[in-house]
C-alpha cells in the first residue's frame, strides 16, 4: 500500500473488525496517517456498508486492505489469531459479549499476542445498566446532554445531520488506540479499551452542559447571545453572524447604521448589555437581515472585518468556496479495479512534511486476502 512520504504511523498494523461509521472513521484516520489497516470482512457481501451507502463506505475505508475470513468457522478464527500475533491493535464494534461468544475475547487475543491492544467501540460501554441496549447516534446524543445545551434565545435544541456521537467516539478510539500501542511497545503489555459513544458525546457536551446546573434556565447561559446566531435573509437564505466581542459589534453597527437606522442605538455596545438584552438583540438582527437578500449581505459584509458567513445548504456551495479550493480541502480518490473515482475531504491537517491522504480507494471485498494470507507463511 502507498505510504506517506514521512514515517507517520508506518509500522502500525490494525485489524479492523468494525462496521459502519464509528469504527470505520477511527481506523481510516489511522490508515490516512500510514497505518496498515486490514479490514476483516465476512464471506458473502462483506461489510453491509458497501451496499447501504457506497460513497460513505469509500470515504471510511480508503487506504485499507481487505481480507475475507469466516469467523463463524474455526479455521477463520485461527487465521485471525495468526494475524493478531503480527498486529498491534484490533478495533471492533460488536455489542458487548459478541466477540467473547466467538471465542475471540481479549484474553484469547492476548494469548496470541500479549502486546495487542483491543479497542471495543460500543454504544454505552461494556458495563452498566445500558450496556446491552441497542442504539444509534441519535440515542446517544439524547442521553449525553447534547439537547440540554441551548444555541439560541428561544426554541428547543434540535438534532444536526452530522453523526456527532459516532464521530466523537471514533476520534477518541483512534487517539486512545495509538496511545495504548505506544505504551505496549514500551511495556510489552497490551490492554482492552472500552470506548462508549454515549460517553464520548457527553465529554464534548459536558463543558457546556454541566455549568447550566447553576442557572435557573439554560438560556441564561452567557454563551447564549442574540448576536451569535443564524438569520434569515429576504430571499429565504441564511447568514451566520457571531459578533461576540464588542469590537465586532461596533464594526457591524457602525457600517450599517446608515442603511438600518435602528442600529444607530448604542445601548448594546458592551457584551454584558447585549447578553442581558439577548432577546431584544436577536429580534433586532432578525428584522435587519430579513430586509436584504443574501447577495446584498455578501457584498456588504465581505468588506468588513467581521465573523460572518453565508450558510451553505448545498454541497455544491461548499465545493465552490474559494477557501476550500485554495486549501485543496477536497480531492479525488483514485479509481480502482472495483470502484470509480470519488471526491472526498482530505485528512484535515496540513503536515509540514507532507501527507497525501487520498492515496488508494477503498478495497474490493476480499481484494487482499491472498496477499495478506501469504504474509503469514
Amino acid at each position: 500500500m502507498p505510504q506517506p512520504d514521512w514515517p507517520g504511523l508506518r509500522g502500525l498494523r490494525v485489524l479492523d473488525l468494525s462496521r459502519l461509521l464509528p469504527g470505520g472513521f477511527a481506523t481510516v484516520m489511522m490508515a490516512d496517517l500510514g497505518a496498515d489497516v486490514i479490514k476483516v470482512e465476512s464471506p458473502g457481501d462483506g461489510d453491509y456498508g458497501r451496499k447501504v451507502d457506497p460513497d460513505a463506505f469509500a470515504a471510511l475505508n480508503r487506504n485499507k486492505r481487505s481480507v475475507v475470513l469466516d469467523l463463524r468457522e474455526e479455521s477463520g478464527r485461527e487465521t485471525l489469531l495468526r494475524l493478531v500475533a503480527r498486529s498491534d491493535a484490533v478495533v471492533e464494534s460488536f455489542r458487548p459479549g459478541v466477540l467473547e461468544g466467538m471465542g475471540l475475547g481479549y484474553e484469547r487475543l492476548r494469548a496470541a499476542n500479549p502486546r495487542v491492544v483491543l479497542c471495543s467501540i460500543t454504544g454505552f460501554g461494556r458495563t452498566g445498566p445500558y450496556a446491552a441496549r441497542p442504539g444509534h447516534d441519535l440515542n446517544f446524543l439524547a442521553l449525553s446532554g447534547f439537547f440540554a445545551v441551548p444555541h439560541r434565545t428561544e426554541g428547543t435544541v434540535d438534532r444536526v445531520g452530522v453523526r456527532v456521537a459516532d464521530l466523537a467516539g471514533a476520534m477518541y478510539a483512534a487517539y486512545a488506540t495509538t496511545v495504548a500501542v505506544a505504551a505496549a511497545r514500551d511495556t510489552g503489555e497490551g490492554q482492552h479499551l472500552d470506548v462508549s459513544l454515549h460517553e464520548a458525546a457527553a465529554a464534548w457536551c459536558g463543558p457546556l452542559a454541566l455549568p447550566l446546573l447553576e442557572r435557573a434556565a439554560p438560556v441564561d447561559s452567557p454563551l447564549v447571545t442574540g448576536d451569535n446566531d443564524v438569520f434569515g435573509t429576504a430571499d429565504g437564505r441564511r447568514v451566520a453572524l457571531a459578533t461576540f466581542e464588542d469590537k465586532f459589534w461596533l464594526t457591524f453597527r457602525g457600517a450599517l447604521a446608515g442603511e438600518f437606522p435602528e442600529l444607530a442605538d448604542d445601548s448594546y455596545d458592551r457584551r454584558a448589555d447585549r447578553t442581558r438584552a439577548k432577546h431584544a438583540v436577536r429580534a433586532l438582527l432578525t428584522g435587519v437581515f430579513a430586509r436584504r437578500d443574501l447577495a446584498w449581505w455578501t457584498a456588504t459584509l465581505s468588506g468588513l472585518d467581521l465573523p460572518w458567513a453565508p450558510v451553505y445548504e448545498e454541497p455544491a456551495e461548499f465545493l465552490a468556496d474559494e477557501h476550500v479550493r485554495a486549501r485543496a480541502l477536497v480531492g479525488t480518490l483514485p479509481a480502482s479495479a472495483t470502484d470509480v473515482p470519488r471526491r472526498q475531504v482530505r485528512f484535515p491537517v496540513l503536515f509540514g512534511a507532507g501527507l497525501d491522504s487520498l492515496r488508494t480507494a477503498a478495497p474490493g471485498h476480499g481484494e487482499h486476502t491472498e496477499e495478506i494470507l501469504a504474509e503469514l507463511t
